[in-house]
Formats: C-alpha cells, sequence, structure tokens
C-alpha cells in the first residue's frame, strides 16, 4: 500500500486551496460547476502530493492512500442518506478536497442515475438499507467488487474520502498481484463467456427489489472476460452479485466460485481515519467493506466518493454531449 501523510504546512496549504474552490456557503456549492477550477488549482498542490501522485499514475499503483488532508472543526452531524447530504451541501469543503487529490491523478465524473448525476458521492449509512448491496448499507458485509463492472467507461480509480470512522470500520481488498490462479481457472476467466450486469444503483428499486433467484432477470449485461490485457500484469474485474455465467456453462460458474473463494485467503482492509483518501485501482483491485451497526445518531460512518477515469473522452465520446456525466 502506497502512503503519503501530509505535514502540517502541506496541510494548510491544501486547506487554502480548498477555500477557493468551495467557497463558504455550502448551499450553493457545485462540485461539477467547480470541475475547471479543481483541475487549475490541483497544479498548485504541494509539490511532494503532486510528484506521489503522478507516481501513483505512471507506476499503476493499486492502492494509495493519501492522509491528513483537511477535515472541517465544524463537521455537521452524519445524514440519514446521501439525499440529506444533497440537499444541504454538507461535507462540500471535503468534497473540494477529493476533488483537488482526484484530479490531479484522473477525470472525476458520475452517473445520471446514481444520487442524481453527483460528482461526489456520500458514502453512509441509510435506514431501510441495512442490507442492501449498495454504500447505503451497512449491517451486511458489502461484498468485494469491480465498481460499476457492467460499463466500458468505469472509472480506472474509486476514491473514498473519510471525514467520520468512529467504529474503524474497514475498506477490504484485494489485489489481482496478489491471487494465486490455477493455470486452468485462470484461462476459463480470460475467455468472454462472462456477464456483467449493472448493480442495484444503477437499475432502481423496482428491479433490486426482485426475489432473490431472479433479481438479475431483466438487466442488460455485458459480456466479457474476467481477466484481460497484459499477461505480465494483468487487469480484472469482478463482482459476485452482479455477474454470472450462461445457465448451461457450468465451467465458468464454477470459474466465478473458485475465484470468490481465493478472495478470501487474500483480503486486506484498510480502517480509514477522517482526512484519510484512499485511491483504488478499479482495474486491479476490487474493494468491499466490512458490517457495522449503524446508530443513526450523527456520528456514523460518512466517506465521500469520488470516480476517475485517466482519459475523460472515452465518455465523450460514447455519448451526443460533451458531459462529465454518464447518462
Amino acid at each position: 500500500m502506497h502512503r503519503i501523510t501530509l505535514n502540517q504546512q502541506e496541510r494548510d496549504e491544501v486547506a487554502e486551496l480548498v477555500a477557493e474552490v468551495a467557497g463558504d456557503d455550502p448551499e450553493r456549492w457545485n462540485p461539477l460547476e467547480a470541475m475547471d477550477s479543481s483541475t487549475e488549482l490541483a497544479e498548485r498542490l504541494p509539490l511532494r502530493l503532486r510528484q506521489f501522485l503522478a507516481g501513483v499514475r505512471k507506476n499503476e499503483s493499486d492502492v494509495t492512500v493519501v492522509s491528513n488532508l483537511p477535515v472541517s472543526d465544524d463537521l455537521p452531524p452524519t445524514p440519514i442518506g446521501w439525499d440529506i447530504a444533497a440537499k444541504t451541501g454538507a461535507g462540500h469543503r471535503e468534497e473540494a478536497a477529493l476533488l483537488l487529490c482526484g484530479s490531479a491523478l484522473g477525470e472525476p465524473f458520475g452517473w445520471a442515475n446514481q444520487q442524481d448525476g453527483r460528482i461526489v458521492h456520500d458514502v453512509c449509512p441509510a435506514p431501510g438499507h441495512e442490507n442492501s448491496m449498495t454504500s447505503a448499507s451497512s449491517e451486511t458485509e458489502l461484498s468485494l467488487h469491480t465498481e460499476d463492472v457492467f460499463h466500458p467507461c468505469r472509472g480506472d480509480y474509486v476514491s473514498l474520502m473519510c471525514l467520520r470512522n468512529p467504529d474503524a470500520v474497514g475498506t477490504t481488498l484485494v489485489r489481482i498481484a496478489n491471487l494465486e490462479l490455477t493455470e486452468s481457472v485462470r484461462d476459463i476467466l480470460e475467455q468472454r463467456r462472462f456477464r456483467f450486469y449493472p448493480d442495484d444503483s444503477h437499475v432502481g428499486a423496482v428491479l433490486a427489489g426482485a426475489a432473490a433467484e431472479d433479481y438479475l432477470a431483466g438487466r442488460g449485461y455485458d459480456l466479457g472476460a474476467v481477466v484481460f490485457g497484459p499477461a505480465e500484469r494483468p487487469y480484472f474485474r469482478f463482482d459476485v452479485d452482479f455477474m454470472s455465467a450462461a445457465a448451461s456453462d457450468v465451467v465458468a460458474s464454477e470459474a466465478i466460485i473458485s475465484t470468490n473463494r481465493e478472495f478470501a485467503d487474500r483480503i486486506e482492509r484498510v480502517a480509514l481515519l477522517p482526512g484519510d483518501a484512499v485511491f483504488v485501482d478499479n482495474y486491479r483491485v476490487v474493494h468491499g467493506r466490512e458490517p457495522f451497526n449503524p446508530r443513526y445518531d450523527g456520528k456514523d460512518r460518512w466517506l465521500k466518493r469520488l470516480n476517475l477515469i485517466r482519459d475523460v473522452r472515452r465518455i465523450y465520446a460514447m455519448s451526443d454531449r460533451r458531459s462529465r456525466i454518464i447518462a
């Protein structure tokens, strides 16, 4: 795991840039409108941080943590659901800090059908979603997965910045570099015989509420391989909850099961502290979250999430408009 901890001077420098980007009024904060200024101001981040993030991008580092980013002393209570945060602009300075760091590594983007098309998402427990398969869950473990596994423009990096984590809930990780797949299983995983489906955050409540045995029914899917790219340093995508093999493809189904079993022996965890931001290579690492008991008392775990793509023109090329929001 690659880590940099900002010293006090560097933290103060980031805080000054945050103030320029975010302004003083959280209700007027609009991350999408702040994108251009964030990209320009990212060039003024502390030199040591910029050099560190440039190395992360060049070397395709799989898990990266930036520590001691500024977090407000007057942080509001953890919102009970992302929609509450969206209405109030809660944590807007922390969103600006994540945008600044993220812009030094990639291009931020969002999804029209996730959190009303917001660029920066709130990750916090929501009543009624304790056992869902989304980031609003809590009591159920969030399975190891590739973010937005179904889409060709899925992010190159998923970043999470911690505002609050009093129970030291761990973000779980497995790197493809640590897997010990048999030659026969890897051969199957390299073949285009796997279906990758949009998760519940993309399809909405109707499909998400389907019976357990057919909850993927009716969803479109992308057909492809699990393992792909350079043999000496491959990429992969995997989400046991939102992937399958064809019903008759027993061998591919068994490969999914054995790979998921292999994950169990390779799990790492990072319990983020306030001011920590983790950047996960979405092509080389799957990530998840440990279960926890929410209190809904304003002190629950609260993260900000930002998706980053190395070349935003991949998104533009799939649309008829120049937008960072994938429709």
